[in-house]
């Protein structure tokens, strides 16, 4: 049973836009590794940009610039 946890930012994916990835993993999975969809689990986590850093850097000040 795979697990996927995918994490993104809080800046307005649209429920459409997460429908897709999850479908998207799902398939990929089944077809590179003959995973069963039925069994495949998909987790979104959208973290807010003050939570997120990326090199020391919190990512609404970077997004700022």
């Amino acid at each position: 049973m795979p697990y996927v946890n995918i994490k993104i930012t809080r800046e307005g994916a649209t429920k459409a836009q997460k429908a897709q990835l999850i479908s998207g993993v799902t398939e990929l999975l089944q077809k590179t590794l003959n995973k069963n969809p039925a069994t495949t689990v998909v987790v979104i986590d959208e973290v807010d940009t003050d939570n997120w850093g990326i090199g020391g850097e919190v990512v609404t000040e970077l997004r700022k610039r």
